[in-house]
């Protein structure tokens, strides 16, 4: 797990970002040093936590191994994987993230709505990295 990124638990599981005092502009991945807003001198950040649902903003699947540095087992076949682009209306911008285990590209369109749930991304020598992943709503796969 990447340190404050996400929190909670169930429907509690929420990404985290911080918001600038200043001009109030929010930001995921969190910044902790400074505002990222060009025109805003701010520097105090308050990490708050992002809308669970938004929207399908764009869709697309991995079919290849991506190559180095990527690390994967070469012995191991390649899984695809779906990755969604979600907006988040009311912080204003798009995230990016894997979708749910079971959901393919053919479950998804844009414009469709969908939550953040945790996930995992993978297990090693006794320590689960963990993740989020977006699931269309009412799905519970």
């Amino acid at each position: 797990m990447v340190a404050r990124w996400f929190d909670g638990e169930g429907d509690g599981f929420r990404l985290l970002g911080t918001r600038c005092a200043a001009c109030a502009a929010v930001f995921f991945p969190r910044e902790d040093g400074f505002c990222r807003n060009p025109g805003c001198a701010g520097d105090e950040l308050v990490e708050v936590a992002l809308s669970r649902r938004g929207r399908v903003w764009s869709y697309t699947d991995g079919r290849y191994r991506p190559p180095t540095p990527y690390v994967s087992d070469p012995e191991l076949p390649w899984e695809p994987y779906t990755l969604i682009a979600v907006e988040l209306e009311a912080e204003r911008m798009v995230v990016l993230g894997q979708a749910a285990p079971g959901v393919t590209v053919t479950d998804l369109e844009v414009g469709m709505e969908v939550e953040v749930v945790p996930g995992v991304l993978g297990e090693d020598a006794g320590t689960t990295w963990t993740t989020w992943h977006w699931r269309p709503v009412g799905v519970t796969a």
